[in-house]
């Protein structure tokens, strides 16, 4: 007897509290194992000169290289990793839109991966880049 496959094999990500209260929407590519990470700015992600605060930046590339690492690790059970550093790099600034974070795994082994990131402005235009550590984690304690 077999099963149903699910009519998707992309993982499923539980919706976090900080998803919530920021607004930003990740896809995964099952065929790839990049991820992508989409925030349309609000008042809210703006700082005190009018433009997209550097926290919401690493923030969200945080997230797009964190979903790619799970996925380099395993692609169907998306595994919790921990960010062990995020070096970010701010390039442009950015007032209003939407703003695009990639995740690319750059390498790794069992239990590190290394992934590179940028974020763009829906125009194309370069905001950020970013290279982060990722570790998997262990459940059992």
């Amino acid at each position: 007897m077999t099963s149903a496959q699910p009519e998707t094999d992309r993982p499923t990500i539980k919706r976090s509290g900080c998803q919530n209260a920021t607004g930003f929407e990740i896809e995964l590519c099952a065929e790839t194992g990049h991820a992508k990470c989409y925030l349309d700015l609000a008042p809210g992600h703006l700082n005190s000169h009018g433009i997209l605060h550097g926290g919401f930046i690493a923030m969200i590339l945080d997230v797009a290289c964190g979903n790619t690492a799970s996925a380099y690790f395993d692609r169907v059970e998306h595994p919790l990793v921990l960010t062990v550093s995020l070096n970010t790099n701010y390039i442009g600034a950015v007032r209003e839109g939407r703003v695009i974070a990639t995740g690319k795994p750059a390498g790794g082994g069992r239990n590190l991966c290394y992934v590179n990131g940028e974020m763009h402005h829906q125009d194309g235009t370069l905001i950020a880049t970013a290279t982060g550590v990722f570790k998997r984690h262990s459940k059992a304690k």
